[in-house]
């Protein structure tokens, strides 16, 4: 499904990413854990296509498909979804509208007929419904006044709605308490098939224990320095990132 390939990006002048080699295969959930400043949320940005990141050499394949060579509503329409650390909050857009406008273009970006209001409200009300979406949230503006658990919240429902092929989640245990995080967790479980895949990018090994991932790669210093199963995890959370940083410095 995804394919990274020695993939090398700077930001100003200043190397992030050093020659990255990575590989998710569908249906599987695959977790990425490192110390701060490995590289892991920009990562997640170049996947997704954000401006200002420079790529120096490399390639991400998307089932066969160079996700470098798309801009970033491309890259969407082919099946990518970030779900990003600290959503926005976005005045005078009504959530609603937004989520409308989001889902039938990307409808119509796949060959797909738009859906009708009828349709499109079932929709969300089914999908908010399993997220404990209260409805006044879907009638205010977008993550205005919304707490940090009800904005992840909101990200999964968005994705439960656009139905991407590779999702990446990006820090999503961020700020959320255990009630919400049970709740976003259950969500993302949800949409685990066989045809999607998932990039989970955390900390800690508490959201690990409700999204159970298949493998583990522990990121340092711009690369894929360590991979293994969901047990790798319980070392890091025992061991902690010493280690890594050691060999880095060496």
């Amino acid at each position: 499904m995804l394919q990274i390939n020695n993939l090398v990006v700077q930001i100003e002048d200043k190397r992030i990413l050093n020659g990255l080699n990575l590989t998710v295969n569908k249906g599987e959930v695959a977790a990425i854990m490192g110390p701060n400043g490995s590289g892991k949320s920009t990562l997640s940005y170049v996947i997704a296509g954000r401006e200002d990141y420079e790529v120096l050499d490399g390639e991400i394949l998307l089932d066969g498909q160079n996700l470098l060579e798309m801009e970033p509503d491309q890259r969407a329409a082919a099946g990518v979804f970030l779900a990003f650390q600290y959503p926005l909050e976005i005045p005078g857009v009504a959530t609603m509208t937004f989520l409308k406008a989001s889902l039938n273009a990307q409808r119509k970006a796949r060959g797909e007929a738009e859906l009708s209001t009828p349709d499109f409200i079932k929709r969300v009300n089914a999908a908010a419904a399993k997220l404990e979406i209260q409805k006044d949230m879907l009638k205010r503006a977008l993550n205005v006044g919304f707490s940090g658990g009800e904005k992840k919240r909101m990200e999964i429902l968005q994705m439960a709605l656009l139905e991407p092929t590779f999702c990446i989640l990006d820090e999503t245990d961020s700020g959320l308490d255990i009630d919400a995080l049970r709740i976003v967790s259950e969500g993302v479980n949800t949409l685990r098939e066989a045809g999607r895949g998932f990039l989970v990018i955390t900390h800690y090994q508490r959201l690990l224990n409700y999204i159970v991932p298949d493998t583990v790669h522990v990121m340092a210093s711009g690369r894929i320095v360590k991979s293994g199963g969901k047990e790798l995890a319980l070392e890091l959370e025992a061991n902690g990132y010493a280690d890594y940083r050691q060999s880095d410095a060496a």
